[in-house]
């Protein structure tokens, strides 16, 4: 996908409820994308919607890309019910460091994005004496 144009947030707001959602999803399409373990139609799917070939709402109306989904729903759901006690809880522990690295990840991203920047060239300060104008 080097080659190829990405969208950005704002292409997927007609099914983001604001911005910050748009980011995430757009985050999520390129975790499937890059991710070799996902392979398949789910990761096709991402890479459709991130290429700008196939906009996200015809991506959650196409049955194929949707089967996949609940297929891999399916799976996990499946996975987590076989799991042990000291599983589930090594999995919880394993899912709050994540989680907490991604919230720190996310807000330093979310501060660059919505922040000033720091090359912002601005004006010398007038000083009281002799700029000011005269009536």
């Amino acid at each position: 996908m080097s080659n190829e144009r990405e969208i950005q947030d704002q292409d997927l707001m007609d099914v983001a409820q604001d911005e910050e959602q748009a980011h995430r999803l757009r985050k999520a399409l390129k975790t499937l994308s890059d991710n070799p373990n996902v392979g398949g139609k789910l990761q096709e799917m991402a890479r459709e919607v991130l290429s700008g070939r196939i906009g996200m709402k015809d991506a959650i109306e196409t049955p194929r890309y949707m089967d996949a989904l609940g297929d891999r729903m399916n799976e996990i759901r499946r996975a987590a019910e076989n799991q042990t006690q000291a599983e589930r809880e090594a999995s919880r522990e394993q899912f709050a460091a994540w989680q907490k690295k991604e919230d720190e990840k996310e807000d330093k991203e979310r501060a660059e994005r919505d922040g000033p920047s720091g090359n912002i060239v601005t004006a010398p300060r007038r000083s009281g004496r002799g700029g000011g104008h005269r009536g």
